[in-house]
């Protein structure tokens, strides 16, 4: 039993014919001999965030780029946004705590949204623009204490929290403008090589018209006379000077505010007053202390106005001509311009070329009128009742009543206050996003951020060209084609008695 036993080891030493080793031996030589180059693996997803914090609206933007750059600059695109449910922050100055838990839906959302291992490296942005800036005018200490009880919520997420500030104007104006121009394809552009290139479009001007201000920014070649409003920004390796400057108070909300205390006042302060650019058979009780005082309309110094708890009968009227000249008195051009070149209130604007003029408020107005003339399609929405704007529009009657005092207030900005040329077709553009994409300040200021983001280092793998694979494939399938018809055939001539006739071959 144990003879016929080690007689069945030896037979299976027999199956590994010493040809099948040497083959196997000149393969593992092939393999070595091949040159490999390095495979770099694909560059993983970095994400950051950013929080527009506002008076009467915050919104959580959460940002994606691949790890490597362009010139130094990401490539970033919006992934999420998310905005924040129930009233701005400035509704809880007298319990801040509730401002900060306000931001934890969106902050939980992007907690889902990015994934867990990148959470401590996923950098947060805070930052709060002109109506903020407005409310540190009139209650500097609410302004302080509201950016400090969000701040502490979002340190107790895991993401890396950055810092928290209030923009200044040049700074919102200028990543207001770069968000425009990234969107637009006019800094890089993705070629038909299937590479990043630098665009040869040039950029164009943006007015941004937000609720507190407005904001005016383009390139320029050379130094104005107006270098306090001068920025100067590197992106995708190439330098940009940029001319920005605010008009605050010249915003949509602010707007309606001062609207409606120049009616009053235009009235003698009688309890029934007529508004132009309100549609008529439109009606609204307005509290004289929602209107006067302000920041923007001036203070209690004269003892001729009524008090803040004074109620007055407001109702429209529907006439687009009134509503003009009443516009118009908004505007101050007396005053004294030591600039070569003006624009509203005496402030140096330098020339114009094309612009983008971002704005929600003339949607409705471009969607009934679709003539090219804005000012034609203005005053054609400013005529129509209430009733007819109802109809049209399913909308709330309180929204529906400013729009015409909004899109008065735009084209006389672009008409009279800028000296836009409506009439060169292309040149001025109206629109409130650009590629379904929000052109506020926020990705422009992500986008900026990256400059400062370490690019990672590409991670690589050891390969070898296509081609070799065919031909080991086949060395490989004739080896063990090989191995297994030998081994089949000794197995064969054993049982059929044959060991010598299979020793002989």
């Amino acid at each position: 039993m144990c003879r016929s036993r080690k007689r069945s080891l030896m037979s299976w030493r027999e199956l590994l014919p010493p040809s099948l080793v040497i083959l196997a031996g000149l393969i593992g030589i092939l393999l070595l001999c091949i040159t490999t180059k390095d495979v770099q693996n694909p560059p993983r997803c970095k994400y950051g965030i950013v929080l527009d914090v506002g008076l009467s609206r915050t919104t959580l933007f959460i940002y994606q780029w691949s790890a490597s750059k362009e010139n130094n600059t990401a490539v970033i695109s919006e992934h999420r946004s998310c905005a924040m449910q129930g009233p701005g922050i400035s509704n809880h100055s007298g319990s801040p705590g509730e401002a900060g838990n306000s931001l934890k839906p969106c902050l939980d959302q992007a907690m889902k949204e990015i994934p867990e291992e990148q959470h401590d490296q996923t950098p947060i942005y805070l930052g709060a623009t002109a109506d903020m800036r407005l409310l540190n005018l009139t209650s500097p200490t609410v302004s302080n204490t509201l950016p400090a009880a969000v701040t502490s919520t979002l340190k107790s997420y895991p993401f890396d929290f950055q810092g928290a500030e209030i923009l200044s104007s040049q700074n919102e104006g200028v990543f207001g403008w770069v968000t425009v121009n990234y969107l637009l394809e006019n800094f890089i552009k993705y070629g038909w090589i299937g590479r990043w290139s630098r665009s040869k479009r040039g950029t164009v001007g943006v007015m941004t018209i937000g609720g507190a201000s407005t904001q005016i920014t383009f390139k320029i070649k050379e130094r104005s006379t107006d270098p306090e409003n001068e920025v100067t920004l590197q992106l995708y390796g190439q330098a940009h000077r940029v001319y920005t400057h605010q008009f605050l108070c010249y915003g949509t909300d602010q707007l309606r505010r001062w609207l409606l205390l120049k009616a009053i006042q235009d009235h003698g302060y009688v309890k029934s007053v007529s508004n132009p650019c309100w549609p008529l058979s439109y009606f609204r009780k307005v509290r004289f202390g929602s209107v006067h005082p302000g920041p923007c309309t001036g203070s209690n110094a004269s003892l001729n106005i009524p008090t803040s708890e004074a109620v007055f009968h407001v109702k429209g009227s529907s006439n687009s001509s009134a509503c003009r000249k009443l516009m118009g008195s908004l505007f101050d051009s007396s005053l004294f311009c030591g600039f070569s070149q003006c624009s509203p209130n005496g402030v140096f604007q330098p020339n114009i070329t094309r612009f983008q003029v971002i704005s929600e408020a003339l949607d409705l107005v471009k969607k009934m009128t679709p003539s090219t003339d804005l000012g034609q399609a203005v005053d054609v929405f400013c005529g129509l009742s209430m009733e007819e704007l109802s109809k049209r529009f399913q909308m709330r009657p309180d929204s529906l009543a400013d729009h015409c005092s909004v899109s008065t207030f735009i084209y006389h900005l672009s008409t009279r206050g800028f000296l836009f040329d409506l009439d060169s077709s292309g040149q001025i553009t109206f629109q409130e996003k650009v590629g379904n994409i929000s052109a506020g300040w926020a990705l422009g200021y992500m986008l900026n951020l990256t400059n400062t983001i370490p690019e990672d280092k590409p991670s690589s793998l050891k390969g070898i060209e296509y081609g070799i694979w065919p031909l080991l494939f086949i060395l490989f399938v004739l080896m063990l084609t090989g191995s297994f018809t030998r081994i089949a055939y000794r197995v064969m001539a054993k049982d059929n008695g044959q060991d010598g006739i299979v020793e002989e071959l």
